[in-house]
């Protein structure tokens, strides 16, 4: 990690538009984009007011030929996304201007950018912690409003503060305790058990409750994963093509129709939905065909939510009852189809055949199945409570790990001052718990983890 050099990119997804940028960061960001900025007007550029914009044109001093009109950010460090000087150069959205400027800055001792250079700068540069790094590609990646929301609530610091209070409360705790280990000769009052637990227990349940919100955060941020089933021609791809209000799958009375699984997503709730129709579950001797019903018993292993689409007009037949038990004990929601005919198959038949979230009776053709969906979804990620815009959420897979490690360190604590053990021994627990939420937010993790964690980034960022 070259710090001290400076460093460009395009920030600008690739392609034809109406404004390209090239950002510029690092200590001679400015002197270099001056020597190739000629401006409109009077002031010079080196001589311009901090977060001021300038028009002018881009010149290759080596030819004196001018690549394009620009305007021109200047945002004087550490008030900069990086917290060094930053330059950003706005051009016209073509590829071939764009290049061109990059490629002048780079003849002109500017380094090409690595992918999240410039955010893995503001957290070196002490702007940003881990966790506020992290919530800017959630922002980037998000899907809903619902997890913008939780992603803007992350860089706004929830979860920093969060781990910082509770570092905070551990290091007074560990301080008091090794000084009493190390000068005994001392006259310093030795912590007694009771008043170490009395000061552990609110940390333990206020750890355990940002843990009990991972499930709806992971469920905000990620999306669910929603995998249709069922047996061929039992209404599935209308289903699909019902909830997504367009006619996605193909839908014909011919059975084994859709023979490999079909992606979309959409929002329900607020919630992305990655949802999947599959090829109808049967034996079947169709190679193609038996690739894909293999390929949709692996997709509900994997599912948030099962829709089992059953021919509610039909009495069960075998291959039905088969994919009921394979889908038995899971967040299995049974949609009983085809609610516009007669109904046969009652709530009490398919009982008989496992354990289930809910039964629902739906007419897929006539185009329902939205309303009982939304229903679930709600009840899937809120759990019937309401839902909290301002509360602290945990929802980063890596965050989770790290808190439930330091959360059973510091259970760990408890046993063994319920055990009687040296205080000495308190303390190491503690400082694993304390070193563990460092992790966290960066302040103690390893450079070949962060390098790792900034490579998801896109390039300009």
């Amino acid at each position: 990690m070259y710090i001290d050099d400076t460093i460009a990119a395009i920030a600008t997804p690739p392609g034809i538009g109406g404004v390209g940028i090239i950002r510029v960061s690092g200590k001679d960001s400015f002197p270099i984009v001056n020597s190739l900025f000629k401006s409109a007007g009077t002031v010079p550029l080196m001589d311009r007011q901090n977060r001021t914009i300038q028009y002018g044109t881009i010149v290759d001093p080596g030819t004196n030929k001018t690549i394009d009109e620009v305007l021109v950010l200047l945002m004087k460090g550490p008030h900069s996304y990086t917290a060094e000087d930053v330059v950003e150069i706005q051009c016209h959205g073509g590829i071939v201007p764009v290049r061109q400027i990059l490629k002048l800055l780079v003849n002109h001792d500017v380094r090409m950018a690595e992918a999240g250079e410039f955010t893995k700068r503001a957290f070196m540069n002490g702007r940003i912690d881990l966790t506020q790094a992290e919530a800017i590609i959630d922002i980037i990646e998000a899907k809903t409003e619902d997890s913008l929301s939780l992603a803007v609530s992350q860089l706004d610091g929830t979860v920093s503060s969060f781990v910082k209070d509770v570092r905070e409360q551990l290091i007074a705790m560990i301080a008091h305790l090794e000084v009493t280990i190390d000068y005994p000769e001392e006259d310093i009052e030795d912590v007694t058990s009771q008043e170490v637990r009395e000061q552990l227990e609110p940390i333990l349940k206020a750890m355990d409750d940002l843990l009990s919100t991972a499930n709806t955060g992971r469920l905000i941020r990620d999306g669910i994963t929603t995998v249709i089933v069922g047996r061929p021609n039992a209404g599935k791809s209308s289903l699909m093509n019902a909830l997504l209000r367009e006619n996605r799958a193909i839908v014909t009375d011919i059975p084994g129709t859709t023979r490999d699984s079909i992606e979309e997503y959409m929002t329900v709730e607020g919630i992305s939905l990655r949802l999947i129709d599959t090829a109808g579950i049967r034996d079947t001797q169709d190679t193609v065909e038996a690739l894909g019903v293999e390929r949709a018993r692996d997709y509900i292993n994997k599912a948030d939510i099962v829709l089992c689409v059953i021919d509610g007009s039909t009495p069960l037949t075998p291959e039905e009852i088969e994919i009921l038990t394979s889908v038995s004990g899971l967040n299995t929601i049974v949609l009983l189809n085809k609610s516009d005919m007669a109904q046969v198959v009652t709530d009490e038949h398919i009982k008989e055949h496992g354990n289930f979230t809910a039964i629902e009776r739906i007419s897929a053709k006539e185009g329902e199945g939205s309303a009982v969906l939304s229903k679930w979804v709600q009840e899937l990620v809120y759990g019937g409570r309401v839902k909290q815009d301002n509360s602290a959420m945990i929802s980063n897979v890596r965050h989770i790990s790290l808190m439930e490690q330091a959360k059973a360190q510091v259970e760990q604590a408890l046993s063994s001052i319920d055990m009687g053990m040296p205080v000495d021994f308190v303390a190491t627990d503690l400082r694993s718990a304390w070193e563990l939420l460092g992790d966290i937010t960066g302040d103690t993790i390893r450079e070949s983890m962060i390098d790792e964690l900034f490579s998801r980034f896109c390039l300009g960022k």
